[in-house]
């Protein structure tokens, strides 16, 4: 067995995905590495879970099937205070992470993503009081298109996923906005190389 912080082998993890197989292959992978895993797989059994184990952390999906895990970050954190959460989601943007550590993540992680830099996230700076965690802003201006993906997330955000109010704020059609989530989301920077 590998060498773990004390901390991770003293606390729950626990890991609110909708999505079973993730959910039952991460649980076995953080398990290996020396984690107690408990898993929900919505916003109720993770409040009912949090209330029963009293999790040190906490690896939360952004879509929890009609739910926002965004919503369910100050929960937890009210019932356990110094829960050290990890978002992550399918659909990354800088609006979406921002708002997560607004919240009161600690992370926050772009799927796919393996059980080691789950690891990472989980315990970098555990000891810290995470104040001087800072957001780098991108060295080049962004492309046309992440722009527009960024805006998209933060309005999405901000109407707690619901898509026909997003719509309706963004001025689009429904339908067209659902195909533009749909993609996968526009890099960050455009290749220079070219």
């Amino acid at each position: 067995m590998t060498d773990l912080p004390r901390t991770a082998t003293t606390q729950p993890l626990l890991i609110v995905d909708d999505d079973a197989t993730f959910a039952r292959v991460l649980a076995r992978a953080m398990s290996s590495r020396g984690f107690e895993v408990i898993t929900a797989s919505n916003a109720d059994e993770a409040r009912a879970l949090t209330r029963r184990h009293h999790p040190r952390y906490c690896v939360l999906d952004l879509k929890l099937g009609d739910e926002n895990g965004l919503r369910l970050i100050p929960e937890l954190k009210m019932l356990v205070p110094d829960i050290r959460v990890l978002l992550l989601t399918g659909y990354a943007s800088i609006a979406t992470a921002v708002e997560a550590i607004k919240r009161g993540a600690h992370d926050y992680l772009a799927k796919p993503v393996d059980a080691d830099a789950v690891l990472r996230a989980l315990l970098d700076g555990d000891s810290s009081t995470g104040e001087d965690d800072v957001i780098d802003a991108p060295e080049a201006p962004l492309a046309l298109r992440r722009l527009e993906w960024e805006h998209i997330q933060r309005v999405l955000t901000e109407c707690d996923g619901n898509i026909s109010e997003t719509a309706r704020r963004l001025g689009m059609h429904r339908r067209t906005l659902q195909r533009k989530l749909s993609k996968h989301p526009v890099r960050e920077r455009p290749d220079s190389e070219d």
